[in-house]
């Protein structure tokens, strides 16, 4: 039988290594891809940046489908409204996507499974976005999501290595395809951020353009730099290089204009006979921190809060509004920390180091207040917004779950003087204070009222105060991640090592946790 397909984009936003794709051409008479811009992920809160972002890889999307003598159909609306609508207009009776681990996602495609079933709309999806299907890694690990990076590794090496990414469809798979394109459906276009409603005019220059070919440019310009690959290693990076320096290939691969596999396999031909580092803090280790946390996201209830989350530390963080803003707009007075939050502003995207910094000063080292807000604080603004990872990444760097050496506190100061003891970052991100001397920079409220004036800004009036005393906050909010730990449940208390090591019996956490997903 020759179908009628629609493919659904939606995360994997490219044409390379998309065998749901492949899938819809399969026996295909016509060809409808469709994107939609759903209200629910995309909306008022969602940062500018992200927007330009999306527009673009959406925008690149359609030219590459154009080569093939197809096009992008952009719907606005719920799924739930749009599909029915579509199905029946176009006669559809296949329907393709790239198979989705996020809660929303899962229940949205379950409706529109169920409504494409109705329609007589036969659905195929399939696991691309991740480098391995998260549900067997799971059963892999007798049904629970391995808490530990260390038994992650074990399990996927036994899983052996991912599947190898498949090429773009050509114009020879498109021979016997029509892709209709008429005048009729032009309304369907790619939308620009006028046409959305954003104004542009805060919008600075694009470092980071969106699409899949700009995604596949930089990957080969990283890989052609194979010493640097070889030995690569995260935590040597620096978070206050004024260029990055790590590849920014991660808002890529969130989107899927790059697969994660064929980053993967492009980084195993480039270490093919080479010394080179090793998971965690290598390249390819960076994908499989992405899989661990992808695969605690689909294991964890809860896992984006505190509240019934079964491996989150209950912690009585402050409410403190006025704390909260200042921190996202970049008023702590204390400039590391501002200038991270200007970049993030500004450009959507900072080092993992810098997240770091902010995220430890926000919650559990001085400013006390819930991880969830920063987390969505991060969604909005950064380019590479994952909900799993940044729900991972918030609990890790707070000492909610996985990571529990709380008594390790960033200094919003000396962190970072040992890769910028002159302060050049601070100066390009907050030009206000460049004029002060390197041993004022990161702690301005110091120089006397002379150095102040020389430079331009005066401490308290042009540039505010620090927020807190961070040597007097740092020791406070220890002592109360102590209480918050003396209170876990006596299964949260052991150590991660303990927990999955060797034969021993899962601890009740995991065990209820596991209980609470299957009655969902």
């Amino acid at each position: 039988m020759a179908h009628t397909c629609i493919h659904w984009f939606r995360k994997g936003l490219r044409l390379h290594d998309n065998p749901a794709l492949m899938s819809a051409l399969k026996d295909c008479k016509e060809l409808y891809p469709v994107f939609v811009l759903d209200p629910f992920l995309y909306n008022d809160t969602m940062g500018l940046n992200r927007w330009r972002f999306l527009i673009g890889s959406l925008r690149d999307l359609d030219c590459s489908l154009k080569k093939l003598n197809s096009r992008l159909f952009v719907v606005r609306g719920k799924p739930g409204d749009v599909f029915p609508r579509l199905f029946k207009k176009w006669g559809v009776t296949k329907l393709t996507y790239e198979y989705d681990t996020e809660p929303y996602s899962l229940s949205r495609d379950q409706n529109v499974t169920q409504l494409a079933k109705e329609n007589g709309v036969e659905v195929i999806y399939k696991v691309s976005h991740t480098l391995f299907d998260i549900n067997r890694i799971i059963e892999e690990n007798n049904g629970k999501p391995p808490l530990t990076y260390n038994r992650m590794q074990s399990i996927v090496s036994s899983l052996g290595p991912p599947k190898k990414p498949i090429p773009a469809p050509t114009t020879d798979d498109m021979n016997d395809v029509s892709c209709p394109s008429s005048k009729d459906e032009e309304k369907n276009g790619i939308p620009t951020l006028d046409e959305l409603g954003h104004d542009i005019s805060s919008l600075t220059e694009e470092l980071f353009p969106g699409g899949e070919e700009e995604a596949l440019r930089r990957l080969d310009e990283h890989m052609k730099k194979s010493q640097w690959v070889c030995n690569f290693e995260k935590p040597q990076t620096s978070p206050n290089s004024l260029m990055p320096s790590t590849t920014v290939l991660s808002p890529y691969v969130t989107f899927g204009c790059l697969s994660a596999r064929t980053f993967w396999w492009k980084l195993t031909e480039v270490y093919q006979g080479k010394k080179h580092s090793a998971p965690p803090v290598s390249l390819h280790g960076q994908l499989l921190w992405r899989e661990f946390f992808y695969t605690a996201s689909v294991g964890i209830p809860n896992f984006n809060q505190m509240k019934d989350n079964p491996v989150c530390t209950q912690v009585d963080w402050d409410t403190n509004p006025e704390f909260l803003a200042a921190w996202r707009e970049a008023r702590t007075g204390f400039p590391f920390i501002d200038a991270i939050m200007t970049q993030l502003r500004s450009e959507g995207w900072i080092h993992h180091l810098a997240r770091h910094a902010v995220a430890c000063f926000l919650t559990r080292g001085d400013l006390w207040i819930n991880w969830v807000e920063g987390q969505k604080v991060f969604e909005d603004l950064l380019l590479d917004g994952d909900w799993a990872l940044n729900a991972g990444n918030w609990q890790w760097l707070s000492a909610s779950a996985f990571f529990h050496q709380f008594f390790r506190v960033y200094s919003p100061v000396a962190f970072g003087k040992k890769t910028d003891k002159n302060g050049d970052y601070i100066k390009k991100y907050l030009p206000l204070l460049k004029k002060f001397p390197p041993q004022y920079i990161y702690e301005p409220w110091k120089a006397p009222r002379s150095v102040q004036q020389a430079a331009g800004c005066i401490i308290g009036k042009d540039y505010p105060k620090p927020i807190v005393e961070h040597d007097d906050v740092r020791k406070k909010n220890i002592q109360r991640m102590k209480l918050a730990y003396a209170k876990r449940p006596p299964a949260q208390s052991e150590s991660p090592s303990k927990k999955q090591g060797g034969k021993r019996k899962a601890p009740s956490v995991v065990d209820t946790l596991n209980k609470k997903a299957k009655s969902k």
